[in-house]
């Protein structure tokens, strides 16, 4: 029986990837590094999943006699980036720069209504979640949600299934009991990877990707209701 729904953030939630897109950028310039990732660059950079993973293995590419040196100097300098495009990403969700996807909230409050637990599960920072979240849903956002598996607290990025599985456990649910939600086939493979049946929810940065094995492939949830969710988890148990 469906009890839970796990949803992941960045592009599930909201698309949120073109404010990112311009965030390494504004934190690029002000840093000094000379670096411009343009829309089929950051496409491709998004196959690494964590953003300061993805900006330490662009450096390599332009660089690939990289090497940490004593001190930790590599690390601090993408420490610092992240900081910077991090402080530009919260204030530009503040501003109204990104909006939950067709009926996110609509699907998360008919869930709620009918007794399903909510979690989220994601690789990006708790204060990006906590940014788009606050604005979308309001200052006690985290009271929607029964766990959170963020970048904190499962550092080992999607595709390992790391954060879905500290979040079922959280939850104390086992993955027949939930579903999860994704938009690229990194998560598709975590949440398959610890036995979740899994709704794809692509978009223009992710619509390449190849979602085999998805339980579901929708434009979005705008039209999805918790009964379809309910028919499509029990067909995918029947199956199994």
């Amino acid at each position: 029986m469906l009890e839970a729904l796990i949803f992941d953030v960045d592009g599930t939630l909201a698309d949120t990837e073109q404010v990112h897109l311009a965030a390494f950028n504004h934190a690029f310039a002000q840093e000094g590094m000379g670096w411009h990732w343009d829309l089929p660059l950051y496409t491709r950079l998004l196959e690494i999943s964590g953003g300061k993973e993805r900006m330490l293995h662009w450096w390599r590419e332009v660089q690939p006699d990289l090497q940490e040196l004593s001190g930790g100097a590599v690390q601090a300098v993408i420490d610092r980036l992240h900081e910077v495009k991090t402080a530009y990403y919260e204030q530009a969700v503040a501003d109204g720069a990104v909006n939950l996807r067709p009926g996110v909230l609509p699907l998360m409050d008919q869930a709620r209504r009918q007794g399903l637990q909510l979690a989220i599960a994601t690789t990006t920072s708790p204060v990006n979640i906590a940014a788009l979240l606050r604005k979308a849903i309001g200052e006690d956002w985290r009271l929607n949600f029964l766990a959170i598996g963020d970048a904190s607290n499962a550092p080992m990025k999607k595709p390992h299934p790391q954060v879905y599985l500290k979040v079922l456990a959280d939850m104390q649910r086992t993955a027949a009991q939930c579903l999860a939600f994704e938009d690229s086939s990194n998560g598709l493979k975590a949440a398959m990877a610890a036995g979740l049946a899994t709704v794809i929810t692509p978009n223009d940065f992710t619509a390449h990707h190849d979602f085999q094995g998805a339980l579901r492939v929708v434009p979005d949830l705008g039209h999805v209701s918790v009964a379809q969710l309910r028919d499509w988890h029990a067909r995918a148990r029947i199956s199994d």
